[in-house]
């Protein structure tokens, strides 16, 4: 048998707590994923993935470069934008591994880059977000260029003055909607394979990133008005640390209200059920084949995302809702049906691919294989985890708890110590709390240890930090 194939879906903004089978918490039990419940019973799920936040505003391009490189969040170039030819990409491993590979959707980090990966690929979006009925697309060109340009309307007349403008693309299908688009796309090259060559399938969807739009059907599972709120919904961020007015924040108003935070939440909901439901085409379509007993399938997420909570609607933030991603593997020798607690990153996955088929491992990627911790319940990976967003914000947790420090321009330093074991949703702040001294101190030791091993001598954004938070 040859090795095994693999599929990697990464979904834009999917938060950890929004698959319906895991009950990770009053979220999960509100959304219907059924296919993501599916690929749940047929593999281990890791219900403590990271991102360590980001050090650019579009957190999804650090992170989409740390799946790429298996590299940590400061030892990325330009936060991810370009990544450098020693740099060594997934894409770049397996097609050493003679590997079809084959990507589309969502690239985020320079065209080049994505020709080093694929040797081939179908509706691929170069960008951060798209009318997800009118999704600018590409063809794979074989010369990296992807230079043509198409005119379109850039707005519809219900919406603007209708002038012609130009699109970086060479095709796009109006009217269908992204996730249809390109689990489409990927069924059909899974169809095409013959088995004979191993192939790497990466699907970079676009949902459930705003704007949060899906055909009515799926509008229609939730009711605005029913939606439970979060226990830490807050009309406002109660100080500033240093991104209150992102792109992401400006989608609902301040302060923010419980019926515009429920509509949001009910689209949201939406927009992850259809593409669960696109999920599922692809998922047939690769057991229709005959090489789902042969393929590793990878699913995971982003980032995730606040939609109200702490009264923030991004994932410029280091609180739970934005860090935590889903993390799903399943495929031959995988446990079936199983979670594991573990402390991961999604940069582990790429040195786990290598160990699952075999390759060797490439001297710049710096994750850690979670080979061990799929076979070993108990194996806990890390003892902490660290986060970074810009120059605004550091925190660092352990198994009980979690310090977020805040050095944003404006605003002055801010402390935050939650026990994320006793209240998950990070409402009560301990940092003031006589009994938790030590606790913080020790935490803060860790945070220069973890400052000390990734971020020293790197960038500007991370120097800025370290100066407003010693003052």
């Amino acid at each position: 048998m040859s090795k095994p194939n693999i599929l990697l879906v990464f979904t834009d903004d999917q938060r950890f707590d929004t698959i319906r089978s895991l009950g990770t918490n009053a979220t999960s039990s509100a959304i219907s994923t059924p296919s993501l419940d599916r690929l749940v019973a047929r593999g281990t799920t890791f219900t403590h993935a990271h991102i360590p936040c980001g050090t650019h505003g579009a957190i999804c391009m650090p992170s989409r470069a740390m799946l790429h490189t298996g590299r940590t969040l400061f030892h990325l170039k330009d936060s991810g934008e370009t990544i450098p030819d020693e740099h060594t990409m997934l894409g770049e491993v397996l097609r050493g591994q003679s590997y079809r590979t084959w990507g589309c959707g969502k690239w985020h980090n320079g065209r080049e880059s994505f020709n080093r990966s694929f040797d081939d690929g179908a509706e691929i979006y170069f960008g951060g977000m798209a009318d997800h009925w009118n999704v600018p697309a590409y063809n794979y060109d074989p010369s990296g260029r992807y230079d043509t340009r198409l005119p379109y309307i850039a707005d519809p007349p219900a919406f603007g003055n209708n002038e012609v403008s130009w699109r970086d693309c060479d095709h796009i299908h109006a009217g269908q909607h992204s996730s249809e688009i390109l689990c489409g796309a990927a069924a059909n090259f899974v169809r095409r394979q013959n088995g004979e060559t191993p192939f790497f399938a990466y699907v970079a969807l676009l949902a459930p990133h705003d704007p949060r739009t899906m055909p009515e059907e799926f509008r229609q599972m939730y009711d605005a008005e029913g939606v439970a709120l979060p226990p830490n919904f807050l009309g406002g961020h109660p100080f500033d640390n240093g991104a209150l007015r992102i792109r992401d924040e400006m989608l609902a108003r301040f302060p923010r209200t419980p019926e515009e935070v429920g509509r949001h939440i009910a689209e949201y909901y939406a927009m992850i059920s259809h593409l669960d439901h696109e999920l599922g085409r692809l998922l047939d379509a690769l057991d229709e084949s005959g090489q789902a007993d042969n393929t590793i399938i990878v699913l995971a997420g982003d980032n995730g995302l606040a939609v109200g909570q702490h009264g923030l609607m991004g994932k410029q933030n280091c609180y739970e809702h934005s860090v935590r991603v889903p993390l799903i593997l399943a495929g031959p020798g995988i446990p079936e049906g199983e979670q594991r607690d573990a402390y991961v990153y999604l940069f582990d996955v790429f040195p786990t691919l290598c160990e699952m088929i075999g390759a060797p491992r490439p001297a710049s990627v710096e994750g850690t294989s979670l080979v061990n911790a799929l076979g070993d319940a108990d194996e806990r990976m890390r003892e902490t985890l660290y986060f970074a967003y810009v120059a605004s914000q550091r925190a660092v947790k352990n198994r009980t708890h979690k310090l977020i420090e805040y050095a944003p321009s404006q605003g002055g330093r801010r402390t935050q110590l939650f026990d994320i074991e006793r209240d998950p949703w990070e409402i009560s702040n301990l940092a003031g709390e006589p009994g938790c001294r030590d606790i913080l101190a020790g935490l803060r030791q860790e945070m220069y240890r973890y400052r000390d091993v990734w971020e020293a001598g790197h960038t500007e954004r991370s120097a800025r930090f370290w100066e407003r938070y010693s003052d």
